[in-house]
């Protein structure tokens, strides 16, 4: 009887508890941000500083339902970003997207890629 309301009581705090991840990656600071956006991702090269390509992201965004609106740039760019985070980048450069496509497997899905980069000191900027 006691196994259950500790159960319960657990179920109900981890529930109403904000993760840890999520507390952690909203205080987390970039060293660039796309202010449009909020993250390091941008359309066009970085050539005010130097870089290092750690190489090529690629994200694919579906809609749920075929009513459902087009992908923002704000989700395909935050898509590109947490890819090229997990890569260890600091930002994404040439980020690109198309237009939304019909598939077997979706209603409709806009394909986005980018280059994730990491910043370096006293080298020249990269090409």
């Amino acid at each position: 009887m006691k196994s259950g309301r500790y159960t319960a009581a657990l179920l109900v705090l981890a529930a109403i508890a904000p993760s840890t991840a999520a507390v952690a990656k909203e205080q987390k600071t970039y060293v660039v941000v796309n202010e449009d956006v909020g993250v390091p991702v941008f359309p066009n090269d970085i050539t005010d500083r130097p870089y290092r390509v750690i190489g090529e992201v690629k994200a694919g965004i579906r809609k749920a339902t075929i009513f459902s609106k087009e992908a923002s740039q704000k989700k395909i760019y935050n898509e590109l970003w947490e890819r090229a985070e997990k890569l260890g980048a600091d930002a994404v450069i040439k980020a690109q997207y198309g237009d939304s496509h019909v598939s077997a497997m979706s209603w409709g899905k806009t394909n986005a890629t980018g280059v994730a980069i990491k910043f370096t000191t006293g080298e020249t900027p990269a090409k």
